[in-house]
């Protein structure tokens, strides 16, 4: 009707120019009105029958849903970033309580470094290195050459060599202690493992025996942290602190702060500890070391990394009055991704375990699995795009799942 009217309108006015489209008859433009209202209804019940078509078929696929993509504006949060300490050695404990040596390296070996371990390697397979120790001087004394090198390269000038490149700037060939430069240093080397991203400052102290060349057990101790709640420097090496006379109990303490006795350096971001050789070789006193008797006679081979600092350190835990011992925490920037998986009322309701249905058709074990099932999650499973599994996580106890309950699980990945 409507457009047959508009026909005939076009075609009087093609006979008769003067008259306008105004001319259209009332009845013929009610009865396209009428039509066009008609064409809307069937338009919107059918409309509506599409609507309804899907909402059931979306409730069927919620019943027996088995997976479903994360949606990644509401479900995904990425690149949340928080520092974790923990304690630096095995199990995550915070102080070192046994101390032994690897008497399987050569002489040799020895002569260059010396590794801790966490229980006596030999007799028990469970043992963990922890850290090594190393001694250095700038000019090669307290050690012999028994290789034939030409140019003289002892195991102790050598050392000092390599973490003075490793550590100093460029031109800079001695370390430096509150101004004063040394030739004689004491290495602690934390495994890689052990303190990942750096040393937590703050949380390392260093117990070590006075007078430890003697062989009964020592009386008196001294304590030994970072200076990191007070001061600070970036170098060629990252971050450097001082390492001075405290103690960290009850929060970090510097024996007089305000002229405090530095007995070496703390690179946390090389897991590395300097100490003034120097130092700690002056007596015991009110400002002094710790008696160490470093033997530094050029052409002698005499391991001091062994014989005067795992001895210190070893003594620092039996010694009287106190159980001391080595204490430290490593640090690490931990990324993580939360994926929040939710569970509507109507969903993952039924299981696909065996146990779920009975008889050659697979029906339901119990008529009231039809219309009241109850299943418990216990694993949450991550798929990629071709539904390949890349993680699965495990709830701490099963989690009941019904038509009445429904639930959100928050995931963590940390990379």
């Amino acid at each position: 009707m409507a457009v047959r009217g508009n026909f005939y309108n076009r075609s009087r006015r093609m006979a008769s120019p003067g008259r306008s489209m105004a001319a259209v008859s009332p009845a013929m433009t009610r009865g396209g009105g009428a039509a066009s209202q008609q064409v809307m209804a069937l338009a919107q019940n059918l409309a509506n029958n599409i609507i309804r078509q899907r909402e059931l078929a979306n409730r069927r696929a919620r019943l027996g849903r088995i997976f479903t993509a994360f949606d990644p504006v509401d479900d995904v949060l990425p690149n949340n970033q928080e520092q974790v300490t923990r304690g630096m050695f095995s199990g995550n404990v915070g102080t070192l309580q046994g101390y032994f040596t690897q008497s399987a390296l050569t002489a040799a070996q020895q002569s260059y470094f010396t590794d801790v371990y966490d229980k006596n390697p030999i007799s028990d397979s469970t043992a963990v290195e922890q850290f090594s120790l190393a001694y250095g001087h700038y000019a090669g004394s307290g050690s012999k050459d028994t290789t034939g090198n030409l140019n003289n390269d002892t195991p102790s000038r050598a050392i000092y060599k390599q973490y003075a490149q490793l550590l100093l700037p460029p031109l800079d060939k001695k370390f430096t202690f509150n101004g004063t430069d040394s030739d004689s240093i004491y290495i602690i080397n934390f495994n890689r493992a052990r303190y990942r991203e750096k040393i937590d400052p703050g949380n390392l102290e260093i117990n070590l025996a006075t007078d430890p060349d003697n062989t009964a057990t020592p009386d008196n101790f001294i304590r030994l942290i970072d200076d990191s709640s007070v001061a600070g420097i970036v170098g060629e090496a990252g971050l450097i602190y001082n390492i001075v006379s405290g103690s960290i109990d009850a929060g970090t303490a510097i024996h007089n702060s305000s002229d405090p006795v530095h007995f070496g350096l703390l690179y946390p971001q090389h897991g590395i500890v300097i100490l003034n050789g120097d130092k700690l070789d002056e007596a015991v006193g009110n400002k002094g070391g710790a008696a160490f008797g470093t033997v530094v006679t050029s052409g002698t081979a005499e391991t001091n990394h062994v014989n005067r600092l795992f001895r210190a350190m070893s003594g620092s835990y039996s010694v009287r009055p106190a159980t001391l011992g080595l204490q430290a925490r490593s640090s690490e920037a931990v990324k993580s991704t939360y994926y929040f998986v939710r569970m509507k009322n109507a969903e993952y309701n039924y299981s696909n375990n065996p146990s779920f249905v009975t008889g050659s058709l697979g029906q339901l074990a119990y008529s009231t699995f039809v219309f009241d099932p109850q299943v418990y999650i216990t694993t949450v499973g991550m798929y990629n795009e071709r539904k390949e599994l890349l993680a699965v996580a495990k709830l701490s106890q099963p989690l009941l799942k019904s038509f009445t309950r429904e639930a959100l699980i928050k995931v963590k990945l940390d990379f």
